[in-house]
This record gives C-alpha cells, structure tokens and sequence, in this order.
C-alpha cells in the first residue's frame, strides 16, 4: 500500500500559535507600562533580531549586535510604549538614554527569571512580517550583554510546562 503524504496545514495553525504567545508578550508589556510598572520582582530579558523589518534604535548601538540583542527591563527603562505591533523603550547605553523600536515579530525569546517563566519563538518569518506602524514612545532598560539564562529551543509546539513551578 503506498504511503500518502501528510495533509498540508492550509489553516497555518503554527504561525497562530505563534501570534498568539507574542500576545503574551504584549499583554507582559502592557502590565509593566501600567502606572506602578512591574509588580513584585517581576523583571523581563526580552532578546530581538536586530536586522528584523521594523527595528530602529540608534546605529551605534544596533551595530554592536549583528544578530541578536538581549534588553531587560527591570529598574532603569523609560517610556515603554507597547502598541498593536511593536513596542519602545527608552534604555541607558553607555550611560546615555537611547530608544529603542521592536515589532513583536523581531521577539525571538522572553523570560522572566522571577517566575520561571519563558517563551521561544521561531524566527523563519521575519522577511514576511507585517509592516510596523510609527509610534512616539521610549523607555530605558539596560543591556543584558548576552547574559540572558538560556531558553531551550524550541520544538514545533511551545510546552508551558517547563516553565511553571511545581
């Protein structure tokens, strides 16, 4: 009996899950922006392709991480601006507050060491991301200059369990 091929996924489910968990993200972001900011001890490594469709921030500062970059808002971030697509923030460089635009797209890990709690994101689709609106909004975090705790990769579903205390 000759074998046949899976179905094609016509529906997309992986990149829906995907959006999905960037909306936690987002929704993270929206609690920190809050008057009061982050709650507890509640802080966020947040790593981000550089050379992804909609990142802006100073070159000098863009330049040093060719590939990936690592912020954590924790104490020292001004501004942060989470929108529909991107979020700003305004984080301390060299000693020099400096802003920073990141499409939730471009978000390829998030954690937040005080609970163990971490996303991983597949990174396949930066050329096909959606274009990024034009917001005014920044906020200062200081660099985490790759120090971020590793994240496991990613499988093809994301399993919360690894994260959640027992």
């Amino acid at each position: 009996m000759a074998q046949d091929k899976p179905p094609q996924d016509l529906m997309h489910y992986e990149a829906m899950a995907q959006d999905a968990l960037r909306g936690v993200v987002k929704a993270a972001l929206r609690k920190a922006a809050a008057p009061g900011g982050l709650p507890g001890e509640h802080h966020f490594y947040i790593t981000f392709k550089t050379q992804a469709p909609g990142v802006s921030g100073p070159p000098e500062v863009l330049s040093k991480y060719p590939d990936e970059m690592t912020i954590i808002l924790q104490h020292q971030y001004w501004d942060l601006a989470p929108g529909e697509t991107f979020f700003t923030v305004t984080l301390k460089f060299g000693g020099q507050p400096k802003r920073l635009s990141i499409p939730y797209t471009a978000v390829v890990r998030f954690f937040d060491p005080w609970v163990q709690f971490g996303l991983q994101f597949e990174a396949a689709d930066l050329e096909a991301s959606t274009l990024v609106e034009t917001e005014d909004a920044a906020t200062d975090e200081p660099l985490a200059d790759d120090a971020a705790p590793a994240v496991e990769p990613a499988a093809k579903v994301v399993s919360l369990d690894q994260f959640r205390k027992k």
